[in-house]
């Protein structure tokens, strides 16, 4: 008899709306994630991706908060759990991979020590145990002499290596849901390629659920099985991977997508960019948020847009007034 995979969502985000001094930065953001399913987050910088994760997390500056909506992870709404309880999901069954790992990792504490830190707070392992988990952590993602560096500092540790121990830190407890930050930015290539070849295994071997959030279209096509094109605190786009790079049906998402560098056509061609930039939250425009940059725009787009399905699809929808005129965008 086949093995049935679980389907029920690892993570179900609800109406999420997160304010910073009164104004909302995530406004009414849902999705899900599945076990085993990359679902990426997309959109340029501003558009509120990481604030989505910091809510989830449960790990908001002291200014922010999330005001309204769900954030349902292992039977609990995480929104209603008070800091304690948090810590105790935090590294145990929910890791994250934070975008900038010299800041995120404690500068007086070695290597090893932090990589093995979870295992013993959650009580999985002994110090000892968890001493040569950690090693065997930081073997499995590429750092080479890991019994040496377990010993080291993170300033003795190069930017790629402290990356590697950022992940060594958020996988070594087997999270069922991993949250990566643009784990691969500033990165070579070469270890951009194993940092996502171990996210592959990752989901892969150990059914677990990854929310990655990226602007990296490259990455997102190498990695996910499901997107959400995030801008001005708004999910304005989703879909299976192939269906948003094949049928981007937003105009922000046709333009996003008409950023990449081709490998083939005409090399003299200047890159395209999107013109202007993603508004300050207390600029935001009435209705479409991306009408002010929208060469699509017209007066109904200052009205909030109707959410529909393409090609009848549930599974790929957007919120445009426009979507009959997309494919007319250069």
């Amino acid at each position: 008899m086949a093995e049935t995979r679980n389907t029920e969502p690892v993570l179900s985000v609800r109406d999420l709306v997160t304010e910073i001094n009164g104004r909302p930065v995530v406004d009414g953001v849902s999705f899900d994630v599945k076990p085993a399913e990359v679902v990426a987050l997309v959109g340029e910088s501003g558009s509120g991706k990481s604030i989505t994760a910091f809510s989830i997390m449960g790990l908001l500056p002291a200014a922010a908060r999330a005001t309204a909506g769900q954030v349902e992870f292992g039977g609990r709404n995480l929104l209603g759990l008070t800091e304690s309880a948090m810590r105790a999901v935090r590294g145990e069954s929910m890791s994250m991979i934070f975008q900038e790992p010299i800041s995120s990792l404690n500068p007086l504490m070695k290597v090893g020590a932090q990589v093995a830190e979870s295992l013993i707070v959650h009580g999985k392992a002994s110090p000892e145990e968890a001493g040569k988990a950690a090693i065997d952590m930081l073997r499995q993602v590429g750092i080479p002499e890991p019994e040496e560096r377990a010993k080291q500092l993170p300033a003795e540790l190069s930017g790629g290596m402290c990356q590697r121990v950022m992940i060594a830190s958020a996988l070594i407890s087997k999270p069922k849901l991993l949250i990566a930050d643009e784990p691969t930015t500033a990165l070579d290539v070469t270890i951009q390629a194993q940092i996502l070849s171990l996210m592959k295994d990752l989901r892969g071997q150990g059914n677990t659920a990854i929310l990655l959030i990226t602007h990296d279209m490259g990455v997102v096509a190498d990695i996910a099985d499901r997107v959400c094109v995030m801008y001005g605190g708004r999910i304005v786009e989703t879909g299976e991977v192939h269906e948003i790079f094949a049928r981007p049906s937003h105009p922000y998402t046709r333009l996003l997508l008409g950023t990449i560098p081709k490998l083939t056509g005409d090399r003299k061609r200047e890159l395209r960019s999107i013109e202007g930039t993603v508004p300050d939250v207390n600029e935001w425009p009435d209705g479409c948020r991306f009408r002010t940059r929208c060469p699509l725009a017209e007066d109904d787009c200052a009205h909030l847009p109707p959410v529909t399905a393409i090609g009848g699809q549930d599974s790929h929808w957007a919120a445009c007034w426009h979507l009959d005129r997309v494919e007319t965008m250069a």
